[in-house]
């Protein structure tokens, strides 16, 4: 069975599109952030420096705002960097000449482990405020929600992928069930997520597993729509209406509507019938 190939996306867009949020809502004129990688975070991503001192800037844990962040796994912030009294000073160089002083950083956490962290700052002495704060927990959020769903996906891949080679799928029902998993569970990834990159990368995956049991050269003479395919995938997992509308967030009037349509593009009378005629059209493994 040839498995499809998920390349994940770079995750410095979802750390760009991060650090632009937090500028956009904060009202701090300087916002950066970077990965952690092993024990330390670097810094990759700003916007409103007037120098290249942060650029690449390695944060250890533990030293400086940003490792004390990283070492606590919660959020803090100085209301003026030189004089704090509750941080180590080893950045103070690159940190001065950039001319910050009120600095609020917080962890981006996935599964509780640190995974980048975002600063906003000011060159302007003060307190950092409930908007600062809310701007940089809901940005570090998303994120973390977002980094979640691409280490599921490479999760569910990799086990596909590492899969003992064996009978074929059609000799193995077992086989091809942990496959029809797989297929929906990357649907529903490709709800969740806000990047349309990857939402599109996942369904290209899913489009190529679905055709995996289809006799070779079979084109889909039935075109169904994307929530229409959505129902069909778990309604052939066997939900019920209510079980599907959970699962994909949507009322079960909702859900039988789609599944009706579907039923009718496939000419079909029952829903077995509707998903035996998807999988044999390759809408469906």
């Amino acid at each position: 069975m040839s498995l499809p190939a998920t390349a994940r996306p770079d995750d410095r867009d979802v750390l760009r599109a991060a650090v632009r949020e937090v500028h956009a809502r904060s009202g701090m004129g300087v916002v950066f952030a970077g990965p952690v990688q092993g024990a330390a975070m670097r810094i990759e991503e700003m916007v409103g420096g007037r120098t290249r001192y942060l650029h690449g800037l390695q944060v250890r844990t533990g030293a400086g705002l940003g490792g004390r962040v990283l070492s606590e796994g919660r959020p803090a912030g100085v209301e003026d960097y030189e004089r704090a009294l509750d941080i180590t000073h080893e950045y103070d160089g690159p940190v001065l000449a950039e001319g910050l002083r009120t600095v609020a950083a917080v962890p981006v956490l996935v599964d509780g482990r640190a995974r980048a962290v975002l600063y906003a700052a000011s060159r302007e002495g003060g307190s950092v405020g409930d908007r600062v704060r809310d701007a940089l927990v809901r940005a570090a959020g998303r994120m973390g929600a977002e980094l979640a769903v691409r280490d599921e996906v490479d999760r569910r891949v990799a086990l596909m992928a590492a899969a003992p080679a064996g009978p074929s799928a059609a000799e193995d029902p077992a086989r091809w069930e942990e496959v029809r998993a797989v297929h929906a569970d990357l649907r529903l990834a490709a709800q969740a997520t806000d990047d349309a990159a990857l939402r599109d990368r996942l369904l290209s995956a899913c489009g190529r597993l679905a055709a995996l049991g289809a006799p070779r050269g079979t084109r889909p003479a039935v075109r169904l729509s994307a929530r229409e395919v959505d129902v069909l995938t778990q309604v052939a997992l066997g939900c019920s209406n209510r079980e599907t509308a959970t699962r994909l967030s949507l009322r079960p009037e909702t859900v039988k509507s789609y599944l009706g349509s579907a039923m009718t593009k496939l000419d079909a009378h029952t829903r077995l019938e509707a998903v035996v005629q998807a999988r044999r059209l390759g809408l469906l493994p």
